[in-house]
């Protein structure tokens, strides 16, 4: 790839391939195309980019510093609850409660990084998955603020009843999100989340400090995940604690590491056919409630053992293959005119 060509430069300013952005210009124009223009699978498109945005903030912190926060859905619903609160207790625009809900996310996740991050590997992932069964078990138990279990009512961003402008709006998070990750990844503190990633220890006698790191990391996932949590409340329009249940983070884990974990592309790419599959399950299957769960188990198992980088490994090996194939075709083929 010619490094001085404007189109390249730009491309790679945007962290972004050929590939990656003709799959987003795809994705750009699907809601415009039949059936995908009907309201219900719009539904289930904005679905897709929410997981995909979260997916990507998710493996910035797996992918990069090994650290699996299984509190993740608790961080992002109280951005949400936070956006709310602000926008239908004290009147703030929901587009600045989407960002104050982000801000709260941050310190939330600075506090419980501080906290855990000392720990390593198993205990650290449990650790925030403890703050985040607490922050589940307020957000029910505060009646008075959140409304329970009985839901909390939410102004949406627009006032059209069409679902295109979420879909756009959503759209626009999870490249602005994967922008935000991959530059970070790109730069030398990116060099340092890899390698306390692969190896602390190692990374600690180069001079790296392996807790400012993996703190800087933590926190800017959690804020990113509740800049999305503030997009949740106010495109569903009502808030319930089950938003912060585990099984939303298993979801989010499940398509970051069926896409590739340390790829960043990989879940975004893969949560939109992986959605959509689970909706029709859900919708087609009705009296098997919890079979999804059980389909991202299976799923996880073959990834885990036949493709251990996911979707972003096959790709890349299938991208290859099909690249030499071609090449040695047209080297065969001038090789034969020559003669």
């Amino acid at each position: 790839m010619d490094q001085n060509n404007p189109v390249n430069k730009l491309l790679n300013l945007l962290c972004f391939t050929p590939a990656g952005l003709i799959a987003l210009a795809v994705l750009f124009v699907l809601p415009l195309i039949p059936p995908f223009n009907q309201e219900y699978l719009l539904r289930w498109l904005i679905s897709a980019a929410f997981i995909a945005a979260l997916a990507v903030a998710f493996d910035f912190t797996a992918g990069f510093i090994s650290i699996v926060n299984f509190g993740y859905a608790a961080i992002m619903g109280l951005g949400g609850y936070t956006s709310a609160i602000l926008a239908e207790r004290l009147g703030l625009n929901p587009w600045l409660g989407m960002l104050a809900g982000g801000l709260l996310a941050a310190f939330l996740g600075f506090v419980i990084g501080a906290i855990t991050l000392r720990l390593r590997g198993i205990f650290a992932a449990c650790l925030a998955w403890f703050f985040g069964l607490a922050l589940m078990g307020l957000a029910t138990k505060m009646v008075w603020l959140t409304r329970g279990p009985l839901g909390m009512r939410v102004d949406r961003l627009f006032e059209s009843s069409s679902n295109l402008p979420y879909y756009y709006l959503c759209l626009a998070m999870m490249v602005i999100i994967y922008i935000i990750c991959k530059w970070c990844t790109r730069t030398k503190m990116g060099l340092a989340f890899k390698a306390i990633g692969q190896n602390m220890e190692a990374a600690r006698t180069s001079g790296i400090n392996p807790i400012f790191y993996r703190l800087v990391n933590f926190t800017l996932s959690c804020a990113l995940a509740g800049w999305l949590g503030g997009f949740y409340a106010h495109y569903y329009a009502i808030l319930t604690p089950d938003i912060m249940h585990t099984s939303k983070t298993v979801e989010v884990l499940a398509v970051a590491y069926i896409g590739g974990r340390g790829s960043l592309w990989g879940g975004a790419a893969i949560a939109f056919p992986f959605i959509f599959a689970m909706e029709l399950v859900r919708s087609s299957l009705t009296n098997l409630p919890g079979l999804n769960l059980l389909l991202y188990g299976l799923l996880l198992i073959l990834v885990m053992i036949y493709y251990p980088g996911g979707f972003a490994e096959f790709f890349d090996k299938t991208f290859r293959k099909t690249k030499n194939r071609i090449m040695g075709y047209v080297l065969n083929g001038a090789h034969g005119g020559a003669k």
